[in-house]
């Protein structure tokens, strides 16, 4: 090992404890754990799905991935119980530095040679200068990409204007798209300038060191080892939801179950992540709420548009969404100068920050300076808008897929019954973590309606997916959910069974192309938190009450606004009487 192949990788200083740390070099991620023979470095990313291991924890000598638990020696790199071993490379500690063996670093590089060009691939013939933005409506693109992928095959080529997307519907090439995530795709160009626009310039969009700084934040704050101190806030907002329920019911009214879920999820972001009880859903207005409505589809009107007419022509609905967005900022302003007061009267909160609000705060970024308030803003903004509406929209889902499956209703009461006994919510995070059928339920409507139902990236460099070359700058279009509708992953892919996630033996099971929360590095870091959340809401949801759909099962709708949201879903509650718990339970 010469001094010329060495390249720094840290300062000793920064590696307290065991780890794991996650460090980069050049764009390879990179863990580095602490044994008793000194430290150890290995491949940055898990060869399961390619999440972070940085993002995972030690225990008894084994680092144990975040995301589905797979474990390696900290020594070997080995996983046990699987062939699967992690690759090692040299290190050395030198005046108080740590350096990495550039030589083996980078022979983990590996070419493919391409087969196709974009040329070769079919699709939509377009209108000169318009492409196919006219065959588009941005409330339902999805659905047309998915009606293409259909006719055209899982690669093929369309135009907004002049610029060609790829889109992509094989769950093996969107697997290597998004695992390839963020050295070689990223987010669409044009997207960064957008969120900016709106005050949502953060985790999101942002990219190289930038990205990994705020990304070490989000998952800290979003952690699964969090939850156990944080459950009695999420069992206050579940608690208050069930009153504002019991209210609809004794008065026989309708009730809009999309907006409740989201002021439910709205109020738990805020609670969890800002340290801020807002408490929308005991407040008659929903004064956030129709503030946050307006930014979804604002963004993905102006992501698609041909032409930013925007930023010449301030129409009605722009001025509309420029108040809105000043409004928020000034209540987030307001919790930044609240949040900034407590550090300067306690400075030793910033040591182990309890919330998103006092990291965002304290921390610093990869230059060392602390965050400028258009990152901390944006970051909130962020929050928010993802905390609120994914979550939300997927219990709307589960909750119109259960109106027709009684049978999974009453699997999912008598797992409550047993689980809760005379309680309508779980009193600890030990009780709500078996919760196996609720969660099957959450699986099962995520496969079906995916509210990210595709990612729009872009090419940083030459690379190839599959055997087709993609030249930096392509815009790529890859769709989450034609692989799990496809009878080759899954038995009888078009119907609701929830009992699939919980019996191998029911037929053709591949959960390897379920990828509801994305995949790779850039995996959703509040995952865990979203899908707690959910199996709560539906334990609690249909133990308490009788749940009837008023509205036509075909006035139920898919709409697309950057996520996948539902319209049309209203429902009538009542009370479930004593007979139906006891017959549930039998």
């Amino acid at each position: 090992m010469t001094t010329a192949s060495l390249i720094r990788l840290a300062s000793l200083d920064q590696l307290h404890g065991d780890g794991p740390h996650t460090l980069s070099v050049n764009g390879f991620d990179v863990v580095v754990v602490r044994t008793q023979a000194g430290f150890r470095a290995f491949q940055g990313r898990c060869p399961h799905q390619g999440a972070l291991l940085g993002e995972g924890e030690i225990t008894a000598g084994r680092l144990v991935c975040r995301n589905h638990g797979w474990r390696f020696s900290t020594e070997s790199g080995e996983r046990e119980g699987g062939p699967q071993c992690l690759t090692s490379y040299p290190i050395v500690e030198k005046d108080r530095d740590l350096y990495i063996e550039a030589l083996g670093l980078f022979g983990a590089r590996h070419r493919v040679d391409a087969v196709r060009t974009l040329k070769s691939l079919p699709g939509p013939r377009g209108l000169p200068v318009l492409g196919n933005a006219h065959e588009l409506d941005a409330s339902t693109l999805h659905l047309t990409l998915e009606r293409w992928a259909d006719k055209y095959g899982p690669a093929y080529l369309f135009r907004i204007g002049p610029k060609p997307v790829i889109v992509l519907s094989d769950p093996k090439w969107c697997e290597q798209v998004l695992r390839a995530r963020p050295e070689r795709f990223t987010r669409a160009s044009q997207m960064a300038p957008i969120f900016s626009e709106l005050g949502a310039e953060g985790v999101l969009t942002a990219e190289g060191e930038a990205w990994r700084t705020q990304r070490k934040l989000a998952v800290r704050a979003l952690a699964p080892t969090n939850f156990r101190e944080l459950y009695p806030k999420l069992q206050t907002v579940i608690t208050r939801l069930k009153k504002r329920w019991e209210r609809a019911a004794d008065l026989g009214s309708i009730v809009d179950i999309v907006e409740d879920l989201k002021r439910f999820t709205l109020d738990v972001t805020t609670l969890i992540t800002f340290g801020h009880d807002i408490n929308t859903i005991e407040d008659a207005e929903d004064v956030i709420q129709h503030k946050l409505a307006l930014m979804f589809p604002a963004l993905n009107r102006r992501i698609f548009a041909l032409f930013p007419t925007w930023r010449f022509v301030r129409l009605p609905q722009d001025c509309r969404l420029d108040r809105a967005i000043a409004e928020l900022r000034a209540w987030l302003g307001e919790l930044v100068v609240a949040e900034r007061s407590r550090l300067a009267a306690e400075p030793r909160r910033a040591e182990r920050p309890s919330n998103f609000l006092e990291a965002m705060v304290s921390a610093r970024d990869e230059e060392g300076r602390p965050f400028a308030d258009e990152i901390i803003f944006g970051n909130l903004m962020t929050m928010l808008l993802v905390g609120e509406d994914t979550s939300a929209h997927t219990l709307g889902w589960a909750v119109h897929q259960l109106c027709d499956s009684p049978d999974s209703v009453s699997q999912l009461r008598r797992e409550a019954d047993r689980l809760l006994g005379v309680s309508d919510v779980a009193g600890d995070i030990d009780t709500a973590n078996k919760f196996i059928w609720a969660g099957a339920i959450v699986n099962e409507t995520m496969r079906l309606r995916p509210v990210v139902p595709f990612q729009f990236l872009e090419a940083k460099v030459d690379t190839v997916v599959g055997d087709l070359f993609v030249a930096a700058g392509t815009r790529l279009a890859v769709l989450m959910r034609p692989g799990t509708r496809d009878s080759r992953h899954f038995a009888d892919p078009l119907s609701f069974r929830p009992a699939r996630w919980l019996d191998d033996t029911l037929g053709v099971h591949d959960a390897s192309v379920h990828t509801p929360f994305g995949s790779g590095a850039r995996i959703c870091p509040g995952r865990h938190l979203a899908l707690l959340e959910m199996k709560l809401v539906l334990a609690m949801l249909y133990k308490s009450f009788e749940v009837e759909r008023v509205s036509k099962a075909e006035e139920v709708r898919e709409q697309f606004a950057i996520a996948m949201s539902l319209a049309g879903l209203k429902v009538r509650l009542r009370p479930r009487s004593n007979t139906s718990a006891k017959t549930a339970d039998s």
